[in-house]
């Protein structure tokens, strides 16, 4: 596989990338990832691809890997590691997953994560892009919103595949007692210098919500300024926020196994949402922000409550409600326990093995194909 973002960093994306390889692992396949990185604390079956370069990207600034001495490299990688399939991540980004593609010699396969109506950049390089991306067999996007993506901009027909998780690391994860707050317990994961993630927003509404309930306490995980991020919860409010950092997988899942409900206030550009099944997953109630990738992840509100985007009264409206309804809390926590099995590796992992039996010839014909 090769991941177009350094692994050094949290991500979508990455964190996709490195549970997929350990499903695979576990299935018995032989697994090389190819990814840009510079820290010697990666997976034995990462190969780092060397330095990165900040470029502003979908929203974020994400740390790529390109240029004719990453390119040569690549090439390298491809060669020694003799490959049955090669499968690229988001192979229309300018960094190592389209390097790779112009120098693949076996089947390729791609899936795309990121979701635009209207993306200026794919639409301004689809025509240059277009023959490299006819070297792919089979194509898998990670939701439907992905997929209208792809095939506004590029074409192709891309089999829907989500992206997974381990249910029973969140399901098993330790509440920490000492985070909980005695009138309840919010918690927001995201980075925090990107607007789209709508920590302002939530910043706003909690601190609203804290002059009535001076037992409310906000956890907060996610790298960034923690002080500058500080400074958007109201003055009166900032001793009931407890800043976790760019916690570790198992951290954060303790911090949504502590909370009482976990609040998505993102305001744009989500293909899907995986902190929120994480939550499901972790037994917590979920309100997010009614973007259509959202919406469709909670079925409309069976499996979490929506609000509307952008709006901090309703934020504040919705989370009020929650936070005095434990029944309601419970209800929402039933009904996504059994909707999250759908997303653990042990049924993604093979899904996506079929996509690589197709193009190998030794699967059902169709299956995925592009």
């Amino acid at each position: 596989m090769v991941c177009p973002y350094s692994l050094d960093v949290p991500g979508g994306v990455q964190n996709h990338v490195r549970d997929l390889a350990e499903a695979l692992l576990a299935l018995g396949h032989d697994v090389t990832v190819l990814a840009p990185g510079e820290s010697g604390d990666l997976p034995s079956y990462v190969v780092p691809a060397g330095r990165t370069v900040a470029v502003p990207y979908n929203g974020a600034v994400a740390r790529m890997s390109f240029g004719p001495r990453v390119a040569a490299r690549t090439r390298r990688w491809l060669k020694d590691a003799d490959l049955d399939v090669l499968h690229l991540h988001e192979p229309a980004t300018p960094s190592l997953s389209l390097l790779a593609l112009w120098a693949a010699e076996c089947p390729v396969v791609a899936t795309y994560h990121s979701a635009h109506q209207r993306s200026r950049a794919l639409s301004a390089t689809a025509s240059v892009l277009r023959p490299s991306l006819e070297k792919i067999s089979a194509r898998i996007a990670v939701s439907e919103y992905s997929r209208d993506t792809q095939v506004t901009h590029l074409g192709g027909e891309p089999v829907v595949i989500p992206n997974g998780l381990y249910v029973d690391r969140f399901a098993g994860a330790a509440p920490r007692p000492q985070w909980r707050g005695p009138e309840g317990t919010v918690v927001f994961v995201g980075r925090l210098g990107e607007p789209r993630k709508g920590f302002a927003l939530l910043a706003e509404a909690f601190g609203a919500l804290a002059r009535h309930r001076p037992g409310l306490r906000l956890l907060v995980v996610g790298g960034g300024d923690v002080a500058e991020a500080r400074l958007l919860v109201p003055e009166a409010a900032r001793d009931r926020v407890l800043f976790l950092g760019q916690a570790s997988d198992a951290e954060k899942a303790a911090a949504l196994r502590t909370a009482d409900v976990y609040v998505a206030p993102h305001t744009g550009a989500e293909s899907f949402g995986i902190v929120l099944v994480e939550a499901m997953a972790a037994g917590t109630a979920v309100l997010a922000s009614d973007l259509p990738a959202f919406r469709r992840l909670l079925d409309g509100g069976r499996h979490g409550d929506l609000f509307g985007n952008g709006d901090v009264a309703d934020l504040g409206r919705h989370l009020a409600a929650l936070l005095d309804d434990p029944g309601r809390r419970a209800a929402l926590e039933r009904s996504a326990a059994l909707a999250v099995h759908r997303y653990d590796w042990s049924s993604v992992a093979g899904r996506v093995v079929r996509v690589y039996e197709t193009v190998l010839g030794t699967g059902a014909r169709g299956a995925g194909e592009g």
